[in-house]
């Protein structure tokens, strides 16, 4: 099931594209955006990772720390990071395949991958807010910038 606002976001460790192991539960006290995505490289997600890019700072002035995470490989996800210029954490949840994004409730088990799910997780570990959408449908940037003006 979607975790929803209101529920616990479940603490995950994944190693973002530089191999250094990032723990959820380690940034207790900062606001923290989870994004997932299905596919580094390929069309609607190099087009939503960009505009993020773009605008990172709606995020930054906020005080929310970004997590971008896909099924893809870490060295996948280096290489696409390296080639748009993505600053912000992207995390590999290889393996065990899709398990933090089992967790969330975007895990798409017939084809292997996590689907368009965001989560704004609060101080405390507390969901937010959070959108889900299916693969060929983008996420609208507005509902970003609502989601943080209503913190």
């Amino acid at each position: 099931m979607v975790l929803q606002a209101g529920d616990f976001a479940p603490d995950f460790e994944l190693r973002n594209t530089h191999g250094t192991p990032i723990r959820l539960s380690e940034l207790r006290g900062r606001k923290v955006m989870v994004v997932f995505f299905p596919f580094a490289f390929s069309g609607i997600c190099t087009g939503e990772l960009c505009e993020i890019r773009d605008r990172f700072d709606l995020f930054a002035s906020s005080d929310v720390t970004l997590l971008a995470v896909s099924c893809d490989p870490m060295f996948t996800l280096k290489a696409w990071a390296e080639h748009e210029g993505f600053e912000f954490d992207l995390l590999s949840d290889f393996w065990p395949h899709g398990a933090v994004a089992n967790d969330y409730g975007v895990f798409d088990e017939t084809h292997g991958l996590a689907v368009r799910g965001s989560f704004l997780i609060d101080e405390e570990g507390i969901v937010r807010w959070a959108v889900v959408n299916e693969r060929g449908q983008a996420r609208d940037f507005q509902a970003y910038k609502e989601a943080l003006a209503n913190l």
